[in-house]
């Protein structure tokens, strides 16, 4: 038996092509789920022509769906269940997942808006915790109007910090303000004060402008690098008070985060926004509104 997948495909446009693949079985430890949506990530289109999948493989880390077979050894959810996961190969009809790389979702939540949050939403979370978050705290993150950085805006308000939101438009800076930043600007453009967090998905000349903002024992955590573009520090802008900037990724178990960000997203606490929603079929539409950053919030697929 076989199912439909979106796999790596160097000759094809985007790096990308549905494909047949064969049904996937679970391993000890694993579920097997009925994949309904699928979340798009920067970090999938950079693993399709990077090399990091390799060709022929199943692309995506978002999924969500029902469990149609359980675990063996009875250690995740029933059959039946509807579930989000950080999975690799995500963008398949059906996918073997681990037990401790999903969370159960809420009644009141739909698999649309909670597929947007593993990737993003515990990347933003685990950062700013890595970062030292607290009520205290002035914190800046910059491209602030895509996945990870409207999650990032909203968990730090919820903390009590204040927040500072830069994007590369007045246009991309629509609603966060209500989604709790303080301060919403175009780049780094008047920026005096310094910070004390630094959540960087642009990379490049920002991610310098943005060291230099930090206070004494701030943390600059590096989560994505959408500008493509190299960093480049003067002299001697490593020398002084201490302070850090930290390479980041997700790793390890996540279904604890993910079972807090899908309770807080159906309670209405945690807003998911959906800038792109279709059928996977159009895999290559998606792709190009990301990467042209035509895309606020989330680009959602849906697995026909």
């Amino acid at each position: 038996m076989s199912v439909r997948a979106l796999v790596v495909d160097s000759t094809a446009p985007g790096a990308v092509r549905l494909a047949a693949v064969s049904d996937p079985t679970p391993g000890p430890g694993q579920v097997l789920v009925a994949v309904s949506h699928a979340s798009l990530n920067y970090g999938d289109l950079n693993d399709a022509r990077s090399g990091r999948v390799p060709e022929g493989a199943v692309l995506g880390s978002d999924a969500a769906g029902v469990v149609v077979q359980a675990a063996a050894d009875e250690s995740g959810p029933a059959v039946g269940t509807r579930v989000v996961a950080l999975t690799s190969g995500a963008f398949a009809e059906r996918a073997t997942i681990d037990v401790g790389a999903l969370a159960e979702v809420p009644k009141a939540l739909d698999l649309a808006r909670a597929v947007a949050l593993p990737v993003a939403a515990v990347a933003a979370l685990r950062s700013l915790r890595a970062a030292g978050l607290g009520p205290d705290k002035t914190v800046l993150i910059t491209g602030a109007s895509g996945g990870v950085g409207r999650f990032a805006v909203q968990l730090a308000a919820r903390a009590g910090a204040h927040v500072i939101a830069s994007v590369g438009s007045a246009a991309r800076g629509k609603g966060l303000a209500e989604a709790g930043a303080d301060d919403v600007l175009i780049g780094l453009e008047g920026l005096r004060r310094p910070v004390d967090v630094v959540i960087d998905s642009v990379g490049g000349p920002q991610l310098v402008a943005a060291w230099n903002l930090l206070s004494p024992g701030g943390s600059v955590q590096s989560v994505g690098w959408t500008s493509g573009e190299p960093a480049v520090f003067p002299p001697y802008a490593t020398v002084g008070p201490a302070k850090s900037l930290t390479s980041f990724v997700v790793e390890g178990d996540v279904g604890a985060d993910l079972a807090v960000l899908t309770e807080l997203a159906a309670e209405g606490a945690l807003t998911v926004e959906i800038g792109w929603q279709g059928s996977w079929d159009r895999f290559d539409e998606a792709s190009r509104a990301l990467r042209e950053r035509r895309v606020s919030g989330k680009a959602v697929l849906t697995v026909a």
